[in-house]
């Protein structure tokens, strides 16, 4: 499915109309976020993550991971980027993220392959400046799913 954004505004829609097509979902949720720098996958998760009611959202660029964690959810959001080996990704315990009805939004999943967990959804985000071009890509069924309840 390829859609075009053509503001802030509307990335920020997208994001918050496939967080509620994702919350009453009690599976575990792999959504890839790929896209070169700049493209809007920080931007994306982040507006993914406030639907859920956490204000303060900071990339994991540094860290690799954030986790948010409330009585209706459990995200975790990755960045791959800075990963110099995927099996650092072990040292952090990446299959804990995996419980049943954890979410889990990973920017740069290429640099984490054969460690990660296959996505339910790909998300590529591409462009400069305002206008993006967004593709939403399932892999599974409840990625389908949602992406059909998103698009709708």
């Amino acid at each position: 499915m390829d859609l075009v954004v053509n503001n802030l505004s509307e990335t920020k829609a997208l994001a918050r109309n496939l967080a509620e097509c994702c919350s009453s979902s009690k599976e575990t949720l792999v959504i890839y976020l790929i896209g070169d720098l700049g493209a809007g996958k920080t931007t994306l998760a982040q507006s993914f993550i406030q639907f859920f009611g956490f204000d303060r959202v900071k990339s994991p660029t540094y860290s690799l991971v954030e986790s948010y964690q409330n009585e209706v959810i459990n995200i975790h959001h990755m960045d791959c980027y800075r990963l110099s080996d995927p099996e650092e990704l072990e040292y952090i315990g990446i299959r804990e993220y995996l419980l049943s009805g954890h979410m889990l939004l990973i920017e740069w999943p290429e640099l984490g392959k054969g460690v990660i967990a296959e996505a339910d959804i790909s998300i590529t985000l591409s462009g400069d400046g305002i206008q993006r071009k967004i593709n939403i890509k399932p892999h599974t069924e409840i990625g389908k799913q949602v992406t059909k309840c998103a698009i709708t």
